[in-house]
This record gives structure tokens, sequence and C-alpha cells, in this order.
């Protein structure tokens, strides 16, 4: 089979394409034939040396991926040859096969296609678990989303409008931040790229004031870091929750804890793979609301670039350079090179 794999640690034009033997069904574990692959930023940051968890070389990314179940090994109780199911298995996703334990599957309904599952999984997953069970939010409050319009950003908008909050949608374009209008913001504004000087820094700060009505956000949800969140943080309302998502912007902050004092408010953690290991019922309930909330249209995930495993160092690139909105999938079963879809209205 074929496989997209690191063989050294660098940027994306240290990825191969390498022809692997096929994986063979062992107890608890499928064999899913992948049909779509999905790339985060982890993924990137995976590749060169920079992720928290690091596999050894060599390996192939990916952490979610969807297709059919060709094998089931032994012990397997759950799924049977032909399932539709997504894995998370944080790495093996950018190749024709892949072997997952069955605790990583969960079954697609039939209503999803497996570039939408493919999508769905972790960026969908994680914001649900952001928003529900370390937020809390309620209808009423106020939810500020950094990043907008990568993939957990969208997901955040239209969770979060979903659970009736009003949400403010804050990227670093006008482009992106039609997207996220699109997909149900109700305002946003574009914020300066880069590291932000103490002047950017209050201007952030006295605009999300400014649209709360000088209250401040409710929930800051942000998956950026660096000199972006203090700012964001002092413009939190009292009681808010500021929920640590990730650090796309580089730096890991290092954050007054006066702030929290003043403003009464929560910095909270969001590690929503550690919660799956530890909570799965509780993590099935979700994906069960997200499928139900898929099913009525009211979540539905922006894959706005596609590319072929050939091609797949190019998506890496496409991140890396922040350049994507929405999802950027690897699609196993077609030969295009690269293809851009249209926003979705």
């Amino acid at each position: 089979m074929k496989a997209l794999q690191c063989v050294e640690l660098g940027g994306p034009d240290k990825l191969k394409i390498n022809e692997l033997d096929s994986p063979s069904a062992t107890p608890g574990h499928v064999v899913i034939d992948v049909k779509s692959g999905s790339i985060n930023f982890p993924d990137v940051l995976m590749i060169q040396g920079l992720y928290q968890f690091q596999p050894p070389l060599p390996f192939t990314p990916g952490g979610e991926s969807a297709g059919i179940i060709s094998e089931v090994g032994e012990e397997v109780t759950n799924f049977k040859v032909g399932d539709k199911v997504f894995a998370m298995t944080g790495t093996g996703a950018f190749a024709e096969k892949i072997l997952a334990h069955e605790a990583s599957c969960t079954l697609i309904p039939d209503s999803m296609d497996y570039d939408s599952a493919a999508a769905l999984s972790m960026t969908y997953g994680t914001s649900l678990y952001a928003l529900k069970q370390r937020a809390n939010i309620q209808p009423g409050e106020t939810l500020l989303v950094l990043g907008a319009s990568g993939g957990v950003g969208i997901a955040a908008i239209e969770l979060g409008k979903a659970m009736g909050a009003k949400v403010i949608a804050a990227a670093s374009t006008q482009d992106k931040i039609d997207m996220c209008m699109a997909h149900g913001a109700d305002e946003g504004f574009i914020y300066p790229s880069g590291n932000l000087d103490r002047d950017q820094q209050k201007e952030l700060s006295n605009k999300i004031k400014e649209l709360t009505g000088g209250v401040g956000a409710n929930v800051v949800y942000d998956p950026v870091g660096d000199s972006y969140s203090e700012p964001c943080l002092r413009a939190t309302a009292w009681e808010g929750r500021y929920l640590v998502i990730g650090f796309a912007a580089g730096e890991i902050p290092k954050i007054p804890l006066n702030i929290t004092l003043l403003k009464g408010c929560q910095i909270v953690g969001v590690f929503w793979g550690a919660w799956v290991g530890m909570y799965p019922d509780e993590n099935n309930k979700n994906f069960a609301e997200l499928f139900k909330l898929h099913a009525e249209g009211k979540i539905n995930p922006e894959v706005s670039q596609k590319y072929s495993l050939e091609d797949s160092a190019d998506a890496f690139l496409h991140l890396a350079n922040r350049k994507a909105k929405g999802k950027v999938i690897i699609n196993m079963s077609v030969s295009y090179t690269h293809l851009t879809l249209p926003t979705k209205a």
C-alpha cells in the first residue's frame, strides 16, 4: 500500500510517499480501507518534532480518517467487515489502509460522507467537549472564537450557535470573517497577524469590549495562543471561562495570574484526547449529539481544500503557511492534485 511517511523531522519537503506492507488485523483491531483523512495543525507540528507526543521515525502522520472496515481481528465485538467508520488514531491516517483499535472507531451515519466524517471527528469532538463539559456555556452568553476560520474555529462557531450563544468571530482577513459569518457567527472582526505589540494588544481588548457592550466575553475559545491570549483574557466578563485549545501562533503565553483574581475568571485547559481515554462513554454521547446536529443541518464541516495522497505534502505546507480555511482533506480515492471548494453559504 502507499503511505505518506515522515522519515526525518523537518518541513513538508521532508515527507515521502513510500510503499509499505498492508496491515493485517490483530486481536481487538480492525483494518480500514481509508477513503479520506483530515489534516490538523498538530500533524504539522509532529513532522517537525514540535508536538508534545512524538512517535518514533519513520511514521505515517494523520490522526483522523474515515473509510470501510475490510478486516476484523479476534476479540472485536462492535464492528464487522463493510462497516463505515471514522477512526481517531493519533497517527497513520494518510495511507491507503490503517490498523485501528476498535475503541478508536465510530460508526458513520448513512447520511454522512467520508470527507465530512474525517473532518468532523477531532474538530467538532474537541469543540463540543470544550463548550459543553469545560465551559458549560449557557444560552444567551457571548462566545469569542479566535482563529475562527480554521477547523476548530468553524466547529466552535456552529456549536456555539446551536447551544444558544452569541458568537463573535476573530480572524486575520476579511475573507476568513466572511466564511465565519456564513457559518453563523453574529459578528466578526479582523485582528492583526504576527506578534502583537502592546498597543495592538490593547486595541484587541478594546474591540472585544466594544462588541460586548463593555461586559466582555463570557467564554473565550483560543486555539491561537502567543501574544493574542493575554489581551483576550483581559476582555473576559466577570466569571468568564478562558478555554486553552492550542498554540497555533507559536509561543505558549505566560499569563499574569492577577487577571483571574480581578475578573473572577477561569483559565480552563481543554485536553480532549485525554478525556476521551478516561470517559469513552461520555465521548460516545457527545458524538451521538454531533450526529444529531449534523442530521438537523445545524453543523456542517467546512471542507475547503482537498488533496490527493500523492500531493499530501502540499496540504501540510498549506496549513504551515496559515492559509487554511475550514478543513483540509487528503482523499485516497481521487487522483486530483488540488481542489479548492466554494465556501458554504
